[in-house]
């Protein structure tokens, strides 16, 4: 099979489209011939340098397509079902045939209404994260007030829908520029801020603070965050794509604010607790396919195009999500 591996840290510049021997599902596991393979921000800082990753590496952690083989003991699938997958314990997504647990293979069969296969691959990572990060991890009660960063970003753009979805009061949301506010604002966001003007942002919304912060940008963004909330408010630290340093933040400062901070990583959860995200996969699908939540597919490369996939999202000139085609 034709797959793009990781040979090596570094730049987009270091993948390479290379011819890999077909893998085999083991016990529990699933074998899909991919049709697309989502984009994160995830593979890109597997290939920058994650300590331990294995070399090389196939990146990729979510896939659309038809399942292939089943592995033993897998039950309530079937070869050649339409289904989208989390590959994210192992990788492996940017790639003709990619292996997935079977808790973490989604039928697209049996849904109420229809999901093409591109963007299926979009969703997988995304929607569920932004369901998850609501309804478990920040625990939205209705009429909150809700600020998303990276408001027009792959996760982003589904975040101020699901809050919405959920019963938030105002949602807010900031763009790293000027060109990305438009299309924020067309997803339902109240309000959308540049990200220079987040000190500002009581005044420009006429809140007094933020119930929930949800932030994938890190660095200074985050100790800003935190001065935004409202006692009891909820900061969620879910990414640090703006590759800053690590923010020291004081527990006292907690306790005496009345705030929290929580963290967020889908793979960790995928592996601790597969099955409370097996059926938060399935209630984001269903949103989508009945037409609650939107999904834009705005870029579909192909899979010898990965290299340009990954600099267009690191020189953040991507709105909605990005996908590589693989198969059809």
């Amino acid at each position: 099979m034709q797959a793009v591996v990781i040979p090596q840290f570094g730049g987009p510049e270091v993948l390479e489209v290379r011819e890999l021997p077909n893998p085999q599902p083991g016990p529990g596991q699933v074998s899909i011939d991919v049709a697309y393979a989502g984009v994160n921000y995830a593979e890109i800082i597997f290939r920058r340098g994650v300590p331990g990753l294995p070399l090389p590496f196939v990146p990729g952690i979510e896939v659309a397509g038809y399942v292939r083989e089943l592995g033993p003991d897998v039950q309530n699938l079937r070869v050649g079902q339409p289904v989208a997958a989390l590959t994210i314990i192992a990788g492996g997504g940017y790639a003709e045939i990619a292996i997935a647990q079977a808790s973490l293979v989604f039928p697209l069969d049996d849904l109420d209404g229809n999901i093409d296969l591109a963007t299926a691959a979009a969703l997988p990572s995304n929607v569920t994260t932004a369901f998850l990060l609501l309804s478990s991890v920040a625990k939205l009660h209705p009429g909150e007030s809700v600020l998303v960063h990276a408001a027009a970003g792959g996760v982003g753009s589904v975040l101020g829908q699901m809050a919405r979805y959920l019963g938030a009061g105002k949602v807010v949301g900031t763009v790293g520029s000027p060109d990305k506010i438009d299309y924020a604002k067309s997803l339902g966001y109240d309000q959308v801020l540049l990200r220079d003007e987040i000190t500002d942002a009581r005044a420009i919304t006429g809140l007094p603070g933020f119930d929930i912060i949800l932030d994938q940008v890190g660095g200074v963004t985050r100790t800003q965050s935190l001065e935004l909330l409202n006692q009891l408010g909820r900061l969620v630290a879910m990414g640090n794509a703006s590759n800053a340093e690590d923010v020291q933040i004081s527990a006292n400062l907690l306790w005496f604010t009345g705030k929290a901070i929580l963290g967020f990583n889908l793979r960790a959860m995928s592996i601790e607790f597969p099955e409370r995200v097996k059926t938060a996969a399935r209630q984001a699908l269903q949103l989508v396919a009945s037409g609650k939540v939107r999904v834009d597919v705005t870029d579909v490369l192909s899979l010898e195009q990965a290299v340009e996939a990954h600099q267009r999202i690191e020189q953040r000139l991507t709105t909605g999500k990005l996908v590589l085609r693989v198969k059809g």
